[in-house]
C-alpha cells in the first residue's frame, strides 16, 4: 500500500504596523501552537529604530485543512498578508 506523499507547508506572514497587529497576530499563532513546528520572524532593525513591518515564516504540521484554516485567520486582519509554499516529498 502506497503512502500520502509528505507535505512541507510554509507560510510567509508579512506584519505591517508591528505595534499594532502583533497582539492579534501572536493570539492566532498562540491557537494554532500545536500546528507550528518552526517560527522565524525577520524584521530590520537599525540602532536608530526598529522597523514598523516584520516578517514571520511558519513550517507547519497536521492536515492542510487546518493550514489553510490559518492562513485564512491571518489574512482576515488588517495590514496582514500571507503567502503560502508547498514542498511534497514521494
Amino acid at each position: 500500500m502506497k503512502q500520502a506523499a509528505e507535505k512541507h507547508i510554509i507560510l510567509g506572514v508579512h506584519v505591517t504596523d508591528r505595534l499594532r497587529r502583533a497582539g492579534a497576530v501572536q493570539k492566532i499563532f498562540s491557537d494554532y501552537g500545536c500546528y507550528i513546528k518552526t517560527r522565524l520572524g525577520l524584521h530590520e532593525i537599525s540602532p536608530a529604530a526598529c522597523s514598523p513591518n516584520g516578517l514571520v515564516l511558519l513550517e507547519l504540521v497536521g492536515p492542510d485543512k487546518v493550514a489553510r484554516e490559518l492562513q485564512r485567520k491571518l489574512a482576515a486582519i488588517r495590514g496582514i498578508e500571507v503567502q503560502r509554499m508547498v514542498f511534497v516529498h514521494d
